[in-house]
């Protein structure tokens, strides 16, 4: 009887909209205040958008020194729940007393403009909102403001100031995301991301360490920058999970060639291999376009306004937590060293032998205990 063999379909997260994207790279890389208090939302965050950009299960379980299975369970609810996956789920308490249906109903009328329910207001007060809740045509909901608060809080709807939003405008988004994804699944060891980090400014940069209970470090206040910026020319190995990279005083074409060069070095077997890249005026001219053709290079655009899709972006989050913060550096060769000697690190144990057979161990042993799921209590059998 013949036996047959099935691939189990990749793991990855869905397409991301415009909204999601930078939402996400804001939390990674920007350093969200709302990511800041929340470790979990921080991490959740970085897995998704390094799924979402390309990077494999084992890359970004490794990335955030995190079991697979794990890696792979946020990733299927972010992919069921969108943006409220990345919230804690906290268990416990009394029963609820207001149901799934009137929850809904706060959510959609708090969401309304209160001029199309009939309102003689541009916005909703929470005293506004109770009240309405407690007396309209539609549906009685008795509710008290701060549990009101509490549900919307929970639904990611605050009351904030209105701001624009920039939608991508790019007329071939599409196509553009469709191929990055084709190069990604076809030709992962033949496939590299480029982009810039920084500015690099020398100043005293917050952070976060262990210390004594009342006496965190502290680092000088610097209000004079005089020693300019820099930039880090970043190359990431899709295949090899590799970093490297150089810093420069500037963004510019000669620079980015200087940067494609050492990527086309990576495979200097002539055979053609691909970059992606986010669509800055340094990294399309004509001297870049022309050099590419000649080697064999395809340059592989991200949609305007959607720099979350390379697959670079999530990993200068461990730059910044790692090499920036908590750091007061006297000039710029210091932190350069640093960042290279992160790298270095990183790239080390990345692929270390040892890490990866206690990384097989631990997921052998994890997925042998029948009766027990990650971070889930043992279930008691039936006397």
């Amino acid at each position: 009887m013949g036996r047959c063999w099935c691939m189990t379909e990749r793991v990855k997260a869905r397409r991301l909209s415009d909204e999601e994207g930078q939402r996400l790279l804001r939390i990674v890389r920007r350093g969200e205040p709302k990511a800041t208090k929340s470790v979990i939302r921080y991490r959740w965050a970085m897995v998704v958008l390094a799924s979402a950009s390309g990077n494999s299960v084992s890359a970004i379980a490794r990335m955030v020194a995190a079991d697979e299975d794990t890696v792979r369970e946020v990733i299927h609810r972010f992919n069921e729940l969108g943006m409220r996956s990345l919230d804690p789920r906290w268990a416990g308490g009394r029963p609820r007393r207001i149901s799934a249906e009137d929850e809904a109903f706060l959510v959609q009328t708090a969401t309304t403009r209160p001029g199309k329910l009939g309102q003689p207001f541009t916005h909703w007060s929470l005293r506004k909102l109770v009240g309405y809740l407690a007396d309209n045509p539609r549906r009685i909901v008795r509710i008290g403001r701060e549990r009101a608060r509490r549900l919307l809080a929970a639904h990611e709807i605050t009351f904030q100031r209105t701001k624009t939003w920039k939608e991508s405008p790019d007329p071939d988004r599409e196509v553009k995301l469709a191929r990055i994804e084709a190069v990604l699944e076809h030709h992962p060891d033949r496939t590299f991301a480029f982009d810039e980090f920084g500015p690099l400014t020398i100043q005293p940069v917050p952070g976060a360490g262990w210390a004594p209970k009342g006496r965190p470090h502290r680092l000088p206040a610097n209000y004079h920058k005089t020693a300019g910026v820099r930039y880090f020319h970043g190359c990431y190995s899709i295949g090899e999970d590799r970093m490297w990279g150089l810093v420069r005083t500037h963004k510019g074409a000669m620079n980015t060639l200087a940067a494609l060069r050492s990527i086309r070095a990576a495979r200097p077997d002539g055979d053609p291999i691909y970059v992606i890249l986010d669509p800055l005026s340094a990294h399309k001219g004509p001297k870049i376009r022309a050099w590419a053709a000649r080697h064999a290079v395809e340059l592989d655009f991200t949609p305007t306004y959607a720099s979350w899709a390379d697959p670079i972006e999530p990993h200068f989050g461990s730059l910044r937590s790692f090499v920036l913060a908590g750091s007061n550096h006297p000039n710029h060769v210091a932190p350069t060293r640093a960042l290279h000697a992160h790298l270095r690190w990183r790239n080390a144990h990345a692929r270390h032998p040892d890490v990866l057979a206690a990384q097989r161990r631990e997921r052998a042993r994890v997925r042998s205990e029948r009766h027990r799921r990650w971070g889930r209590p043992r279930q008691r059998t039936a006397a």
